[in-house]
């Protein structure tokens, strides 16, 4: 039992401390900033910098190229962010969208009671309770002071806003807590534009919001997030075999992009944890460094969405299959992730720390697709204009194929670290020997082995390499 308890504590430190390095490494190479960090910052939110949007960019665009260019059975859109009142009435997010929170009597500070429970485990080196009596006593405790906490209360966590310039009862919305909504009362418009059968689907990304207490596990829980949500519309009686295809082709979406098959897993949720829209989910949930979390949930959610929204606005919302002449509500099966959260699992899974003679190279192993930046273009000596020149004008052609930085502001020793630590996958290095043989030297990031490569043939050579 000592054994078990000081494994898990060691290695809780190993990971608390890899998610420190990843912390690190965001804000010092341009990845992710605390939002407003002149003024202290504001909790939870974040910014993304140079670096860090250009990740996240690649990350959406591989997903909607997946799951729209791809396939012949998903149409894209984008719903607004502001909606009618009565779409969260119909959803149940009006009545059902709670947390329940307890407030610290001492310090003030306000926490989500199921966080409280975990964190007791954690605290007790992740045993959980069956095993370790002791870990759900402190989760009446303050996790900050210590001081008493009071009995947990419901909170709804949608943002209000008013619409108009006068803030009356009538004027209140409400900023979306999720982009589903958007594609169900959308279901009309796209029969009647697009004229699809089912089985088709709706893709969609963009932001959501939710006023909620986070664990302050970085990006993983903000109240401002992105979401990557696919809404499959199909008969009922497909609905179990069509959850079972998005599973394994969600999970396999991860593994492509090369995350680690072993840091990845599918949880079937138990029937007391499904929303109360679901019949069934299944999550595909990350090791991240503060435990398995989810990355996404693929969930069957009957026919409820369509058949609330027709209630609620009196407009029929049944599928017409004008070959069995039936008319009915379909099952509606939703993979719905998150950007943020799968940016900050690429992070953690792509650090690597390597030894190199007597020092540690840290490199970013990203998937080509996802890497901010392909090239690097860095001149030896920045000190020659006509090395210079040579590099610069190597950068600006590879510039219009291909994303290229041109960077000589260093050693090229240094110059080569600071690329591997943001994931570059190439680096192209000018040096004196180029302007006689017209050959630069091109280093790949995971091997570091160099080739010299003619000018003429660099373009063809990188572009071969990143396809």
């Amino acid at each position: 039992m000592i054994f078990i308890l000081n494994y898990a504590k060691n290695k809780r430190l190993m990971s608390e401390n890899l998610m420190e390095k990843v912390v690190s490494l965001c804000k010092r190479r341009g990845f992710i900033f605390q939002s407003s960090d002149i003024y202290g910052g504001l909790s939870n939110t974040w910014d993304y910098g140079p670096y860090g949007v250009e990740l996240k960019n690649n990350l959406k665009r591989a997903w909607w190229k997946a799951n729209v260019y791809e396939r012949y059975d998903i149409l894209g859109m984008d719903a607004a962010i502001l909606m009618h009142p009565k779409v969260w009435e119909a959803s149940g997010h009006t009545q059902n969208f709670f947390d329940l929170k307890s407030d610290c009597k001492k310090c003030k500070k306000r926490f989500k009671s199921a966080d409280l429970s975990r964190q007791a485990i954690l605290n007790e080196g992740g045993i959980p309770p069956a095993i370790n009596n002791v870990a759900g006593k402190d989760k009446n405790k303050c996790p900050e002071c210590g001081g008493a906490l009071t009995e947990a209360r419901p909170f709804n966590l949608m943002f209000k806003t008013y619409q108009g310039p006068i803030e009356e009862s009538g004027s209140e919305i409400y900023m979306r807590p999720e982009t589903a909504q958007g594609m169900f009362v959308n279901f009309l418009n796209i029969l009647d534009s697009r004229h699809p059968r089912l089985p088709f689907g709706l893709a969609q990304i963009g932001k959501a919001f939710r006023n909620e207490i986070t664990p302050g596990n970085f990006t993983f829980r903000t109240r401002e997030f992105e979401q990557m949500e696919i809404e499959y519309f199909v008969k009922p009686t497909d609905a179990d075999k069509a959850l079972e295809e998005w599973i394994e082709c969600r999970f396999n979406w991860y593994l492509n992009l090369g995350m680690k098959k072993g840091s990845l897993r599918k949880r079937a949720h138990g029937k007391d944890e499904l929303a109360h829209y679901a019949v069934a989910c299944t999550d595909v949930e990350y090791d991240f460094p503060f435990g398995w979390s989810e990355l996404e949930g693929i969930a069957n959610r009957a026919d409820f969405d369509l058949k609330q929204h027709s209630q609620y606005s009196g407009k029929d919302l049944q599928y017409f299959d004008n070959v069995t002449n039936e008319r009915f509500y379909p099952y509606i099966i939703e993979p719905s992730g998150g950007v943020d959260r799968a940016v900050l699992a690429f992070l953690v899974d792509a650090y690597n720390e390597e030894k190199v003679k007597d020092d540690t190279r840290v490199v970013l192993k990203l998937h080509k697709d996802l890497a901010p930046t392909k090239v690097a273009v860095l001149p030896l000596l920045r000190n020659r204009p006509e090395i210079v020149e040579l590099a610069k004008r190597l950068a600006r052609d590879l510039k219009k194929t291909m994303v290229t930085v041109y960077d000589d502001t260093g050693a090229i020793g240094k110059l080569y670290r600071r690329q591997d630590e943001v994931g570059t996958l190439f680096c192209v290095t000018v040096d004196v020997q180029s302007l006689e043989d017209k050959q630069v030297t091109v280093r790949q990031r995971d091997t570091m082995q160099q080739e010299r490569i003619s000018v003429e043939k660099l373009k063809e050579y990188l572009s071969n390499k990143l396809t």
